[in-house]
């Protein structure tokens, strides 16, 4: 037993008769080349925002303000990369004191600047040149 598709297709129709001829819906399209095509999507600035204050900053600003610097290109990868991973829940800063950060959300204001050069701090103590470079990329993009 054969099945065919109830629906017929434009490419099958034959242009030499009559009837498919009137058939074809495209036919009747009028395309207007003298406008100008309008853009759906725009960047209103370039640059980034002014830099926040980094001591008082939520974690989504900091990766909003990263992410624009990244699209700009002030910023390479991997440091917007290790910006934007969330924080841990618990850390520790150059003193050894544990630092609780289990408070922190998306809207809570943090001190990322002492933060982050605590973290270079400690890598820097532990011979992680990889982790210290990374960390130093951050710091410098803070601006302490």
């Amino acid at each position: 037993m054969e099945i065919f598709s109830m629906r017929s297709s434009q490419s099958l129709l034959f242009k030499n008769s009559d009837n498919n001829a009137k058939s074809s819906k495209t036919s009747d399209i009028e395309f207007d080349t003298g406008t100008s095509a309008q853009t759906g999507f725009r960047l209103e600035d370039d640059k980034p925002a002014d830099s926040p204050d980094f001591t008082s900053v939520s974690p989504g600003e900091l990766r909003s303000y990263a992410r624009q610097s990244y699209d700009s290109g002030a910023l390479d990868q991997q440091t917007y990369a290790a910006i934007s991973e969330p924080l841990p829940m618990h850390a520790i800063d150059a003193q050894g004191n544990i630092l609780d950060l289990t408070g922190v959300t998306d809207g809570t204001a943090f001190n990322f600047r002492d933060y982050y050069d605590n973290q270079l701090q400690i890598a820097k103590s532990l011979g992680d040149s990889n982790g210290a470079k990374t960390l130093q990329s951050i710091v410098d993009f803070i601006g302490s």
